[in-house]
Parts: C-alpha cells; structure tokens; sequence
C-alpha cells in the first residue's frame, strides 16, 4: 500500500521526552491516516537508550522505523536523513518534544491541499483556538534572531526555526538534497531554498507549548548559529556573481 504521511523525528538523547510523544502520534495516525502512515525516528547518535526506546516500541508498531546515525551529526542532518528515507507524498518533520501536537498536522495540511508546496508552522501568528506557552527569555532570543535573520538573509517567513513544517514529496526531495546545513540554521536554508526556487510556502499559526529538556542552549551554541547564518548569506552572495 502506498503511503500517504511521512513523520520524521529527529532525536538526540530524547529516552524520556520521546515515547509519549510517540503514543501520542500513534494514536492519531491510526485515526487520520489508518494503514497509510509511516513515522521515522532518526537518531542522531544518542548515548542516553533512546533507540532501545524506539525499538521496543516498533517491536507493538509496524508503521514505526528507526534509523540511525553512528555519531552526532545536527538536527539538520537527521531531518535530511529521514526526509530522505521516506516514501510519502506528504512528509512532516517534527521536534521529538512534542511541543507542536501532532493534531497541529491538521491546520498545515489545510494549507497544502490549498496550493502550498511547503508549509512552516509559526509561534508568531495569531490563529483562531490558538495558544502559546513559552518562557519569555525563549521568546526574547527567538525575536532577536528573526529580527536578526530578516536584517541578513532574504525570507519572508517570520518564524523560521519551529520543528514542524510539512512538504509535498517533490519539494522535499528536491530541497533536502540541495541542503548542505547540519545544525540549527537548516531550516532557514531550506526556506531560503525553496522560496529561490519558485515553491509556494505558507506560514500558519500553531498550539505550541515549551517542553523542558531542550537540547538548545543560546549561551553556549550562539557562535555556531551566527555561523551558520553566515554560511548561508556568503553561499548566496556566491550564486549571485557566479
């Protein structure tokens, strides 16, 4: 049976945020995308029994699959690992912290079947029975960055770095193999991309509620993120003289 919906996770030392998180999605699959489903949790080198997590759970779940990384590679190189792996029309990356309900899937896909080639959930827009919770420093430095990332690099997209967005396959596909970064600024390269080669992108409002545990630390990876920015703008600069 063809499959319908790609979810891909991807976790580094995620043994305890992960499993509800995956009975969660579990559950709601079964619902709205019965028997044509896949969900790929990419590790990324975990130390902490997150595969043997993941694992015991594909044991009770066909539609479940585990790949892995033999070392820590970056969030951006699992999301391209798995995008990659995936055999559906529809494929959604999503944060192993559940922080975005998997039911959110429901509010961009809408904006799919609409016409958009991808779709970026976003904790900035305002949406009808939508919430948000996060601490206001997280809320402060995510300002800065768009603030900064719009001063540098050309998107129109306000929140570029929420780990939920959703492609159609000849998106995905084509996107993640251009993409060349590993860490944290992948996102923005992709939308970067994809906005560079004519696809439609839609921003839609989501629930979305700070899960404690987060990998990202701003006092300590702020030099690779400005970095990794940098690569970006200096790749673009090049295309544009060469």
């Amino acid at each position: 049976m063809s499959v319908a919906f790609s979810l891909i996770i991807p976790a580094y030392n995620e043994a305890e945020r992960l499993p509800p998180y995956l009975a969660a999605v579990r559950a709601y699959l079964a619902d709205v995308y019965p028997d044509a489903h896949e969900v790929l949790v990419v590790d990324d080198g975990s130390t902490d029994g997150t595969r043997e997590r993941v694992t015991a759970a594909a044991g009770q779940w066909p539609a479940l699959r585990l790949v892995c990384h033999g070392r820590n590679q970056g969030k951006g190189a699992a999301v391209r690992t798995g995008m990659m792996a995936a055999c559906g029309e529809v494929r959604l990356f999503a944060d192993a912290d559940g922080a975005t309900p998997i039911a959110e899937q429901g509010r961009l896909r809408a904006a799919l079947d609409a016409g958009a080639d991808v779709v970026v959930a976003s904790r900035l827009l305002d949406a009808v029975g939508v919430r948000r919770e996060r601490h206001w420093f997280r809320r402060l430095t995510g300002w800065a960055f768009t603030a900064l990332v719009r001063g540098l690099l050309p998107t129109s997209v306000r929140d570029t770095q929420c780990g939920f967005k959703m492609f159609r396959r000849p998106a995905a596909e084509r996107l993640f193999a251009l993409s060349q970064e590993d860490g944290y600024v992948f996102d923005l390269e992709l939308l970067i991309l994809a906005e560079q080669l004519g696809y439609r992108l839609a921003e839609v409002g989501v629930n979305w509620t700070e899960i404690p545990g987060s990998k990202l630390h701003m006092s300590r990876e702020w030099r690779k993120i400005l970095a990794g920015v940098w690569r970006i703008r200096r790749r673009l600069r090049t295309q544009k003289t060469a």
